[in-house]
Order: structure tokens, then sequence, then C-alpha cells
């Protein structure tokens, strides 16, 4: 019976040297401290310009060059600045994505305010659901709009008006 032979693998293998190192979609590098004499390393999600997260490296034993990256220190870096992407992005949702819930006429609604920050045109959707999940009303607002218990009692005693629009 004849063997089959596959292809060479093509060369895909991450990068793990003392200065670089690649893996589970992050790279972290090895970099002259711009502050002081020390060194630092600096994590970057791969396909992303910015790093995620620099930070002091330790120095090697000749106290000058940097400490070699290894298994141990590149997944501790991995650990850490997925944390901070994490915490930033719940921080931007935070930002973004208000809610709370308010009786009106008889009934609680929960009334979220989501906004889009966008460069040119930044805009923010009000919305008003039911108990059983139900849109009740939904309106675009401006960006700046403050979600309060305070102005949405006043949008649903507006009859969920765009706020700031007169009444007829």
């Amino acid at each position: 019976m004849p063997q089959t032979q596959l292809p060479p693998a093509p060369d895909t293998q991450p990068i793990q040297e003392a200065r670089l190192w690649q893996g589970d979609g992050w790279t972290a590098r090895v970099v002259k401290n711009e502050d002081d004499d020390g060194w630092a390393v600096e994590m970057r999600r791969d396909g992303q310009a910015e790093p995620a997260l620099i930070a002091p490296w330790t120095m090697g034993r000749d106290k000058k060059n940097p400490k070699p990256l290894d298994a141990p220190a590149f997944y501790t870096w991995v650990k850490t600045a997925s944390e901070v992407v994490r915490r930033h992005e719940q921080q931007l949702h935070a930002q973004l994505h208000k809610a709370l819930r308010v009786g009106g006429g008889g009934e609680a609604l929960h009334i979220s305010l989501d906004i889009t920050p966008d460069d040119d045109a930044p805009y923010a959707v009000l919305t008003a659901t039911d108990a059983q999940g139900e849109q009740r009303a939904q309106v675009r607002v401006a960006a700046s709009f403050k979600l309060s218990e305070s102005s949405a009692h006043d949008w649903i005693a507006q009859d969920f008006r765009r706020p700031g629009q007169a009444q007829d």
C-alpha cells in the first residue's frame, strides 16, 4: 500500500526569541525604555497598530541588557495585557451604554441609552422596553443626552417624544 506524504507545513511557527515572542494572538517585544535607562516590554495584539500594554522589563545579570523573554514570562504578559484590554472594553461599554429601570404609568420600564461615538455625527438612541421585553418607544437623541431617573420620567411623561421637542 503506497504511503501518501503530506506537503511540508507552511512556515507558521511563531517567533520565540530573547527580545521578541509571539503566540496566542499576541506579540511581546522588549524595547529600550524611553523614560529611563532600563527596558520595557510592549504587548501588542496581532493585527493592532498600537500596543495594549507597555510595562517595565527586568534587566539582565550584566545590568545593561534586558533579561531574555521566555515562555512563563510571555504567558504572564499575555494574561496581564488581556486583562488590561478587557477592563478597557468594559469601561468603554459602560460609557456608551447606560440603563435604568423606572416606573411609568403603573408598570416598570427599562430605559436604555446607547451612544454611537461617530467622529462626524455622534448620536445616541434612547429606548423604552416593558417588563415583557417589548419595545415601547425609541428615539434618536444627542450623544450628550444624560440619562437619569429624572430625564427618564420626563421622557415617559411627554409620551416618549424626543427630549427637547416641543409638545403639540
